[in-house]
C-alpha cells in the first residue's frame, strides 16, 4: 500500500518566481502558503502553491 504523493511547486507572490518544491499527499483540497526567502526579491515573502 503505497501512499500517493504529489510534488508541488511554491512560487513567490511578489515576483512570481518558482523556487521551492515539496511533496505532499493528494487528498489535500487547499493551496499551501508559506513565508519563504526569495532569491530574486532578496527578502522573505509569501509563497503560494502553483502548478
Amino acid at each position: 500500500m503505497a501512499d500517493k504523493r504529489v510534488i508541488i511547486t511554491l512560487g513567490c507572490t511578489v515576483c512570481k518566481d518558482k523556487n521551492y518544491h515539496f511533496q505532499r499527499g493528494k487528498k489535500k483540497d487547499f493551496k499551501l502558503e508559506l513565508k519563504k526567502f526569495c532569491k530574486a526579491c532578496g527578502k522573505q515573502t509569501p509563497h503560494k502553491e502553483v502548478k
